[in-house]
């Protein structure tokens, strides 16, 4: 899967289960900002990422976490890493 096959991916659940504009969704936004999330999302965001990408997410995984990039980066990772081992 492509770096970019991958963002589109993360997009469209976003769009979708957060009910956010996709115009809102920029590499530089603010995630939890443009989200709304509060600690309930983040469970929701969490079991989402999950069921997508068939990886598990720690708590501490999104510490560093603060712009869409950086969400992404965290995901492409993760994937990568996956398809690797």
């Amino acid at each position: 899967m492509s770096n970019e096959e991958i963002i589109g991916k993360i997009n469209e659940f976003l769009v979708e289960e957060f009910e956010v504009p996709a115009e809102k969704i920029t590499a530089n936004a603010n995630l939890k900002e443009t989200l709304e999330l509060d600690s309930l999302d983040y469970i929701d965001l969490v079991v989402v990422i999950e069921s997508n990408f068939a990886f598990k997410v720690k708590p501490e995984d999104f510490v560093g976490i603060v712009t869409f990039e950086d969400f992404y980066n965290y995901i492409i990772s993760r994937v990568n890493a996956k398809e690797f081992a």
